[in-house]
């Protein structure tokens, strides 16, 4: 087996993340990681974009393949990412700028594995301390976490989300859940009692509530005492009946970010590079580690490790199976049904001295056609509009193709025959 990294930050997670949820994956791909998981705080935005350079790396890497690229397609693909300067705030590359003020794109590592992408957030809450990584590991999860933050979001201002512990374990129990202790309060000695320490009687409502679909993350400060605080980690997972998990819960794609991720720090605390003190990054060690690294640091502890892969194959959604859903506009019957009834009202109207036989071939053939497309709720839309405009006499009319359909005739939302 190898790693999967379940709790990556970017900068979706503002004025914390220093990577690019693009950068994440790419990196993740150049290491070789089974999966990544983009774990914002308490949100979902940053995923679209991981989504969406996965599939980019994927159709990149069967191109390359299909074309079995030789020696000289590399020397000729590096001469033109050599001639171009890439915006860091963003994705665009624009053409060959004048040499003085290029920013000339580092030479790509190969790509060793296409991970899988695992959709998830860091739930933090406003009345506990403790944080927990949610996982989706189906549609159904997926559904379940996003009404979490939508109540959340929707009691907060702009930008914020307010989630409350119990909102939380009010939830069904799609999700699976990882808890995040802060490693900078895991002590080296022993925890003698679960409720001895702020959080854990939180984590063990959790626990309890969620039975079976939870662990406990242990996360490295690589300060030369994570051997002991892994063992710490271990302890406590024991004592809530968890099963021990790595992550390195990187905020960086790259070492190189870390003096990025101190400016966000003092943009994030209100303070000068020169007073930032012991809120720095301590050292460029919280970035996407590859599998050995990881194996390495926990020695004694490895099925850590492994079991990040085990975690990672019970998430199999994708955003693939996402699709634009119209509003159901049915009011209490199928949309197709509201829909041919309001048509055959619409007719009786149009109509009074009797429906012609062609209007009503028409209307069936039209109607027929609507249901195999779906597009009932859409009419529905459309007459509701003109309903409510007539109401306050406001003119309306249809116009475009609804000038040929016999259906919006009969809804009154055009007036040609």
């Amino acid at each position: 087996m190898s790693y999967a990294e379940l709790s990556a930050t970017t900068n979706f997670t503002f004025l914390t993340g220093a990577s690019h949820p693009e950068e994440m994956v790419t990196r993740a791909a150049e290491l070789g990681l089974d999966a990544i998981a983009i774990t914002d705080r308490n949100t979902l935005a940053g995923v679209v974009r991981a989504h969406i350079r996965l599939r980019e790396l994927r159709r990149e890497h069967v191109t390359r393949k299909d074309r079995n690229i030789t020696g000289t397609d590399v020397r000729e693909h590096a001469k033109i990412r050599s001639q171009t300067r890439i915006d860091p705030s963003s994705r665009k590359a624009y053409g060959p700028p004048p040499p003085s003020v290029s920013q000339v794109a580092p030479e790509p590592e190969p790509i060793r594995s296409l991970p899988k992408l695992l959709i998830g957030s860091r739930l933090s809450f406003t009345d506990s301390v403790i944080e927990i990584t949610a996982l989706v590991p189906d549609r159904k999860a997926y559904a379940e976490l996003t009404r979490l933050l939508t109540l959340g979001k929707r009691r907060a201002e702009k930008g914020g989300c307010a989630l409350t512990l119990d909102d939380f374990l009010q939830t069904q129990g799609f999700l699976a859940l990882i808890h995040l202790p802060d490693p900078a309060a895991v002590k080296e000695a022993p925890i003698s009692k679960p409720g001895g320490r702020a959080g854990v009687q939180d984590a063990l409502r959790v626990t309890r509530r969620f039975k079976g679909q939870c662990w406990l993350a242990a996360t490295p400060r690589w300060d030369g005492r994570d051997r002991a605080r892994i063992a710490t980690y271990a302890t406590l997972a024991g004592q809530l009946s968890l099963d021990l998990v790595a992550t390195n819960a990187p905020v960086l794609h790259r070492a190189s970010r870390r003096r990025l991720a101190d400016v966000l720090t003092c943009i994030r605390e209100r303070c000068t590079m020169s007073k930032i003190g012991a809120r720095a990054l301590p050292n460029s060690e919280l970035r996407l580690r590859a599998d050995s690294d990881m194996l390495k640091l926990f020695a004694g502890h490895e099925d850590a490790v492994h079991r990040t892969a085990e975690i990672a194959a019970r998430c199999r959604f994708s955003l693939d199976e996402l699709s634009y859903e119209y509003p159901d506009e049915g009011q209490g019957e199928r949309p197709q049904d509201r829909l041919t009834r309001l048509a055959k009202e619409g007719l009786a109207w149009r109509y009074p001295s009797g429906i012609p036989d062609r209007a009503q071939s028409l209307v069936n053939r039209e109607l027929e056609l609507i249901g195999k497309l779906n597009y009932a709720p859409y009419f529905l839309t459309v007459h509701d509009i003109v309903a409510f405009a007539r109401s306050r006499g406001i003119l309306c009319q249809g116009r475009g193709s609804a000038a040929n359909s016999t259906v919006c005739y009969a809804l009154g939302i055009t007036e040609i025959a």
